[in-house]
């Protein structure tokens, strides 16, 4: 009985996934959602459900870890916003089959899957294809692939205080091309 009134929340938990294809491997939309954890909580009425203890949720290449991972459904039953909280979350994505793994870690990573948009808080570091950008807070857009970093303003309570941003940019790899003549 209670897997019949879980069902929608799990059923709009894969659309909204599914949904979120312009920033993963194509395949990863058609792919299963796995969600591991110790403890499960769900609650249709206000489309909230809460999973803590190492909670691992994976669909295709994307993969989200932490403490504690919250997921909110918007009043359509649609996914609005993944929570997750942990010391460190982590987000993982391959964006497409020729490009390397991109990887996130916070205290706090939150997911707006309709803005496919990730907002890390405390801790915050984005790894891609060997670039990094750590700070306060870093909102990473998905789609575009670009990072905007600072303070983290406003309520957001930060463990480590970073005044400034610290990003490592790797060149560019130069390709081997043939001498001209003489």
């Amino acid at each position: 009985m209670r897997l019949v009134k879980t069902l929608p929340l799990l059923l709009g938990l894969g659309a909204a996934l599914g949904s979120a294809s312009a920033w993963s491997l194509p395949t990863d939309r058609d792919q299963p959602i796995h969600i591991q954890s110790d403890d499960a909580q769900l609650d249709d009425k206000k489309g909230v459900a809460t999973y803590k203890g190492n909670v691992i949720i994976t669909q295709g290449s994307m993969k989200i870890t932490g403490n504690t991972v919250t997921i909110t459904r918007n009043a359509q039953g649609e996914v609005d916003v993944f929570t997750s909280v942990g010391n460190l979350a982590y987000y993982e994505q391959k964006p497409a089959v020729d490009k390397p793994i991109v990887q996130a870690y916070a205290v706090t990573i939150q997911y707006y899957a309709g803005q496919d948009r990730i907002v890390l808080i405390d801790k915050a570091k984005v790894i891609n294809d060997g670039n990094t950008s750590e700070g306060e807070k870093i909102v990473y857009d998905t789609v575009r692939q670009v990072v905007t970093a600072g303070r983290a303003n406003g309520g957001a309570k930060v463990t480590t205080p970073r005044p400034r941003i610290d990003m490592v940019i790797q060149p560019k790899k130069k390709t081997d091309q043939p001498q001209k003549a003489q």
